[in-house]
């Protein structure tokens, strides 16, 4: 799966526990929440992508949040990022939406050079937070 060659890339693999069977659900199942792309080199899937809707509540702007975009090594650099970038920013288009939302890991500095390059902006004053796991399940709890 490229999801977990993905997670190896940035050092991320202790968490990646996705199985099959919950992509399928999150894609394709009742209430769907994410869409996907996939490249391939013949049969072989070599690059895939992952976005759902999203909303700037300053700027009043709908989105797209582009949670994953992986092209494997041996394929980077022939314009398959570029092309799975310009598909997403034409559904966003095509839905009346204005952006495209992401984030890359610090350390990636070939992806943000790539990012600038198409002319994505980088906001150097945010962090990433979340709640999962147990803080998610805590914070989830009627007050005592």
């Amino acid at each position: 799966m490229l999801t977990r060659e993905f997670a190896a890339f940035e050092n991320l693999s202790e968490y990646c526990d996705i199985t099959e069977e919950r992509l399928h659900r999150a894609m394709f199942e009742g209430h769907a929440v994410v869409e996907g792309l996939i490249a391939f080199d013949g049969t072989k899937p070599i690059g895939y992508a992952l976005f759902y809707p999203n909303f700037s509540s300053f700027r009043g702007h709908r989105g797209l949040y582009l949670e994953d975009i992986y092209i494997n090594s041996d394929h980077r650099g022939k314009g398959l990022g570029k092309a799975m970038l310009s598909e997403i920013a034409r559904r966003a288009i095509s839905r009346g939406y204005e952006r495209i939302d992401f984030l890359v890991l610090n350390w990636n500095e070939s992806a943000v050079r790539f990012y600038e390059k198409l002319g994505a902006v980088r906001d150097k004053d945010e962090r990433h937070f979340k709640f999962t796991d147990e803080a998610f399940r805590r914070l989830s709890e009627p007050p005592a």
